[in-house]
């Protein structure tokens, strides 16, 4: 038995070393290679370049289709090279502007005096809303077909879905016009949050899965094309607030900081159709200078309703 186990072992043995002889061909040459003619391959970094983020209330791609015309006007008029970054939270801004990742800061005012206390951000410039207001408000919504909500009073006890606890027109400033009605958030069933989109706010509602929503004013209109809009009832407005603003690393050189600021104010919504196309595309209409003590507002708003801005 064990001959013939080791004859069939030789055999196989030998097959192997046939196909392997085989494999090699006589007709077929070796390669020759060279080191003496050789390329260094390097990393290519990527271009220094100044950072730029929207605070994202919406989609990235809503983001970028509403900005990246703005970003290279900028770039253009300065000669500054601009970069758009995305951070994916409203904490991820916060904290890509606290770690040099974020130089120029496109935020809403709860946001941006949490940078300026934490970090130092300043002001640059505040928006001009397509009203032709450089101030914004908040709005709270239900379903069109629920008659049990029309008034504030009716929102006690019921589940409320707000954009994020650092949502300026989408949290705070519904929750101090809650408070302001005699409503605390200990009044509501839940408060729940849509991971900083304005959109999951209003589908949330739509769908039935809350009975109270807070937007600011102005997203019903990113949805029209995804539901019915007519679908959705405004409950209330808040107050106005200072709009939107432009802020700046604090390890930006004043001169930088300058020429950005100018390029800004330069833009033309009335007479200079390219301009016009790309602030249309932001959404916006134009810009006024900006500094901290107009957001002083927001301050007694946060201390008010018991918000930390550090």
């Amino acid at each position: 038995m064990l001959k013939s186990i080791r004859l069939i072992t030789i055999f196989l043995t030998w097959l192997l070393l046939a196909f392997l002889l085989s494999a090699c061909g006589e007709s077929e040459e070796a390669i020759k290679v060279s080191l003496d003619k050789r390329e260094e391959i390097t990393f290519r970094h990527q271009m220094p370049a100044l950072t730029y983020a929207y605070l994202p209330q919406y989609s990235h791609t809503e983001s970028f289709q509403r900005h990246h015309r703005l970003v290279e006007y900028l770039s253009e008029k300065t000669g500054l090279p601009i970069r758009q970054v995305f951070p994916d939270t409203f904490d991820d801004h916060i904290n890509m502007f606290g770690q040099g990742k974020i130089d120029i800061s496109f935020s809403n005012p709860f946001i941006y005096v949490k940078l300026a206390n934490r970090f130092g951000a300043k002001a640059m410039t505040r928006i001009i809303e397509e009203d032709g207001r450089a101030e914004f408000r908040g709005q709270i919504i239900a379903r069109a077909d629920n008659h049990e909500i029309k008034t504030i009073e009716d929102c006690r006890d019921k589940s409320w879905v707000a954009v994020d606890p650092s949502s300026a027109g989408g949290y705070l400033f519904p929750l101090g016009h809650f408070v302001d009605h005699g409503l605390n958030l200990d009044d509501f069933r839940e408060v729940v949050f849509a991971g900083g989109r304005q959109e999951n706010v209003i589908l949330g509602v739509y769908a039935g899965l809350h009975e109270v929503g807070s937007i600011r004013e102005g997203s019903l209109g990113v949805v029209e094309d995804k539901i019915d809009i007519d679908q959705i009832q405004i409950i209330d407005n808040t107050r106005w607030y200072p709009g939107w603003v432009y802020s700046y690393s604090p390890r930006l050189p004043e001169e930088v900081v300058e020429q950005i600021r100018g390029a800004m104010l330069a833009l033309d919504y009335e007479h200079e159709p390219e301009h016009r196309a790309i602030l249309d595309a932001a959404r916006f209409i134009g810009f006024v200078p900006s500094d901290d003590s107009d957001f002083d507002p927001v301050r007694e708003l946060s201390t008010k309703v018991g918000l930390d801005l550090d």
